[in-house]
């Protein structure tokens, strides 16, 4: 299940710069996006309304982690709010994500965060004391998102064919950290561009500032869209 828009990431501060930057496409235009935590704290369930009232589809990326009551029980609010996909930690276990499954329902995509892009091997075994390479630590929390009945998992495009070979070539692959050739990698520690993000197998792709930075956000939209389909 290839998705072949590019989702991008509103990493805005406030409901109305994400209304000012979506009116500078085209109506007919039908985006996939993602709404993180700074905007959803910020505005709450108004902007995912609003956004999914243009007919765009929405990727609510709060990234769960609690008790798996809590987690079913705040799952089962996203659902009404029609988001077309989220997610937890997979570090929340599996109990956490068939709570979380249950709670959501079958409707949307529901998928785990493995490790985070930011996230280096040295940082991973230093804070999190996981003495394990980076590798094996995604592949194992895949293998145990894909035993607790969820779509797939966020990771990085250098870890999609391991994680295929662990789980199923039909579990989904996120891939955020996604940066054009010659944009600077900002805090994102493990990059790829859309092109090798297509080749590895990734099925979906996330891009955040270099569209919503760009001094033309649709020109640069298509180019990476362009990129990813081609």
């Amino acid at each position: 299940m290839r998705e072949d828009r590019p989702i991008i990431a509103l990493d805005f501060p406030d409901f109305e710069t994400t209304k000012v930057f979506l009116e500078k496409f085209p109506k007919e235009e039908k985006l996939y996006v993602k709404i993180g935590m700074e905007l959803y704290y910020a505005c709450g369930s108004q902007v995912v309304t609003y956004t999914k009232s243009l007919g765009h589809s929405v990727f609510l990326d709060l990234k769960l982690h609690d008790i798996p009551n809590t987690v079913k029980s705040a799952m089962t609010v996203l659902r009404k709010l029609g988001v077309d996909m989220t997610n937890v930690h997979a570090a929340g276990g599996v109990e956490m994500m068939r709570a979380a499954r249950q709670g959501f329902g079958d409707e949307g995509l529901l998928i785990a965060v493995t490790q985070l892009t930011s996230t280096s091997q040295e940082q991973m075994q230093d804070f999190q004391n996981i003495q394990t390479s980076l590798a094996d630590s995604v592949r194992h929390y895949a293998k145990k998102t894909a035993e607790a009945g969820l779509d797939g998992v966020v990771c990085s495009a250098q870890e999609v064919a391991l994680i295929k070979e662990a789980t199923a070539d039909d579990f989904l692959c996120l891939t955020p950290g996604i940066r054009p050739s010659g944009a600077e990698n900002g805090d994102q520690k493990r990059v790829t561009t859309p092109g090798q993000a297509r080749e590895i197998g990734s099925d979906f792709i996330v891009v955040g500032r270099p569209i919503t930075q760009s001094e033309d956000p649709v020109a640069a939209y298509q180019a990476i869209k362009g990129e990813w389909n081609s």
